[in-house]
């Protein structure tokens, strides 16, 4: 119908010259909205000639996606040579048959990257259901040294050595190593997807240390089920990252536009982040930074239209770091996440994790055995949290609604 519309907006003034028809709108484009993201956290060895089938766990779906390819930590221009995403066929590195589809650069199979830079594909058209396994097979022919990659990705991906031509394999006989890293593959997005999107935005303890692998239990994941996948939940985590000072990966201030605030459809920051300032060396011993440093993220964030939940900072006592003096820092900390009034909501994790005998620990329900991370049940109570600051109503004027609406229970 609208094609006849056009055709008649044409031909109708030349037939009938006294005759002015109003113009035929366009219909919007979709919107492009995150659904899986990881931030580069440091680089390893190029892999020149080979492969990488990266497998990323999607959170909602779409009709298209695009996908973000990172030589943000490189030295050197990185020279993409082919690009394909595909939907999983259950585990391991085979593509469900006819989902397999080569991704474009402004038109180009191939694409060069300079350092320091990221890159985004044309739009691939491939639906993609929600909570999918994407595969994002990256081939890098020649040495464009060091590879930005995401080091804990808790997820196994695949290698084929030989990569020429393996790109494009729906059979993955040819990927016979495997890498615990993602390689280059940093972001997909999804078009269609009416929800917007949540950033995760913290350190290892986003990241999933203590989770088990390859089962996607870290706390974002479970947020995104909890939302019944109808917002995206993109995990910008990076274990061993600080607040205050760079460490691995650069400081949160630093990474805050190109790992939260830049991505595509978001909506709501959430901040996770402080704990290796205050355990680290030389430690962060005064609260007041750590104020500025959230005031400043919360500043940025507003200056987007994104809200901003704070987190507080979880007990670990029991760490080979941990210091009563530290502990103090902490909990001053906390006070200020608490009270101080800098965030749209508060998500308390350190009252849901702690022990009620001992509070400067975790509840050895949630440890996985180092006093300082969780395990998948750990994970879950601070997803839990997460969920209910997201979706209750707010005290106050700033938050007089849910940041995120409540999904039907209806819904899988």
């Amino acid at each position: 119908m609208a094609k006849v519309a056009r055709s008649l907006a044409v031909l109708l003034p030349a037939l009938l010259p006294g005759l002015t028809l109003p113009a035929v709108a366009e219909p919007a484009p979709m919107p492009w909205t995150g659904s899986w993201e990881t931030a580069p956290s440091s680089t390893a060895a190029a892999l020149p000639g080979a492969a990488v089938r990266n497998v990323v766990h999607l959170s909602i779906g779409g009709t298209a996606v695009r996908v973000r390819l990172s030589n943000r930590l490189g030295t050197r221009p990185l020279h993409l040579g082919a690009v394909t995403v595909a939907l999983r066929r259950e585990a391991g590195p085979d593509a469900v048959p006819g989902t397999l589809r080569t991704a474009t650069f402004h038109g180009a199979r191939e694409v060069t990257v300079p350092p320091g830079e990221d890159t985004v594909t044309d739009p691939v058209p491939l639906r993609v259901p929600p909570a999918a396994d994407l595969l994002v097979t990256v081939y890098t022919p020649d040495d464009s040294g060091p590879a930005t990659h995401h080091r804990t990705a808790l997820q196994t991906s695949y290698l084929a050595r030989a990569g020429a031509g393996r790109a494009a394999d729906e059979d993955g006989g040819a990927y016979t190593a495997t890498t615990s890293r993602w390689y280059y593959v940093t972001g997909v997005d999804v078009r269609g997807a009416a929800g917007g999107s949540v950033v995760a935005f913290g350190d290892s303890l986003t990241d999933g240390n203590g989770s088990t692998p390859d089962t996607d239990r870290r706390w974002p994941d479970r947020l995104a089920r909890l939302l019944r996948y109808r917002t995206g939940v993109l995990n910008a985590g990076i274990s061993g990252n600080r607040l205050l000072r760079d460490g691995t990966g650069l400081r949160a201030l630093a990474r805050l536009d190109a790992d939260a605030l830049g991505r595509a459809g978001v909506r709501v920051l959430v901040v996770f982040e402080g704990i290796n300032d205050i355990k680290g060396t030389p430690e962060a011993t005064d609260p007041a930074a750590f104020a500025d440093a959230y005031r400043t993220l919360v500043a940025r964030a507003h200056a987007r239209g994104i809200r901003v939940v704070g987190v507080t900072l979880t007990p670990y006592a029991g760490y080979a770091a941990w210091t009563a003096a530290r502990e103090a820092v902490r909990l001053r900390v906390n006070a200020f996440i608490r009270t101080g009034g800098a965030f749209d909501a508060v998500a308390d994790a350190d009252a849901a994790v702690r022990d009620p005998a001992a509070p400067a620990r975790i509840l050895p329900a949630y440890d996985p055995g180092d006093h300082l991370h969780f395990n998948d049940t750990g994970m879950a109570a601070v997803a839990d949290t997460v969920h209910h600051a997201l979706t209750r109503h707010p005290p106050g004027p700033r938050a007089a609604a849910p940041l995120i609406p409540s999904a039907p229970s209806t819904t899988p």
